[in-house]
């Protein structure tokens, strides 16, 4: 099972990999005041029981200080008995599984570049395993060094017209950050260790540049 509630559309998926079953609920208004509801929706529709489910993801930000502190909530509660395993990851890692290459192939989840406005000017970013909070210059700096070739990228970033010129001369390709289903996530089961202590990324923006003062 995994769940985003970091300030995109709410997501809660559940899956069963040998039944080949998938069921996802999106819904765009929410922030995880619903996750119960849409979990036991889920689950109704796989024909499956809260025993089922023997593991948990869910983002932990950056994003929504609300819907962060109530996704991770939620999913904690669900573990806490120790029925199911809990695996936070950060939301940005999580998108990197979005990617796909110009020939339409699905990279590992570590091998693209992750970038989503953070405010007018400043991005968020995971590259190479490594996140930050940086300046336009600072991000078109790095992914020509590393010579990306896959980027998931929000909206606004695949809006700007400066990165826009930044992707196409290093001739990546860029994937949406919406759109896909959660299941992708899944080869993170495999990479991140679980744990039901997790905590929320709420940091603002204004917190890097005090780092930087």
């Amino acid at each position: 099972m995994a769940v985003a509630t970091s300030g995109q559309p709410m997501n809660a998926r559940t899956t069963d990999a040998i039944a080949r079953v998938y069921e996802e609920i999106v819904n765009t208004e929410a922030r995880g005041e619903i996750l119960g509801e849409s979990l036991d929706t889920l689950l109704t529709r796989v024909g499956a029981t809260l025993d089922d489910v023997k593991r948990v993801m869910v983002t932990l930000g950056p994003g929504s200080f609300s819907g962060l502190r109530t996704g991770v909530a939620f999913c904690q509660g669900l573990c806490f008995s120790g029925k199911r395993e809990l695996y936070g990851v950060t939301t940005l890692q999580a998108l990197a599984c979005f990617a796909h290459d110009a020939a339409g192939n699905t990279p590992a989840c570590t091998d693209a570049a992750v970038i989503i406005r953070a405010r007018t000017g400043f991005w968020y970013m995971r590259l190479n395993g490594e996140e930050f909070f940086i300046e336009t210059p600072e991000v078109i700096e790095r992914i020509k060094n590393a010579k990306v070739k896959a980027i998931v990228a929000d909206a606004p970033a695949q809006e700007d017209d400066t990165l826009k010129d930044a992707f196409a001369e290093i001739g990546a390709s860029v994937s949406p950050d919406t759109g896909k289903p959660l299941d992708m996530w899944a080869p993170l089961f495999s990479t991140v260790k679980p744990s039901l202590i997790q905590e929320a990324n709420y940091i603002q923006p204004s917190y890097f540049e005090k780092l930087k003062s």
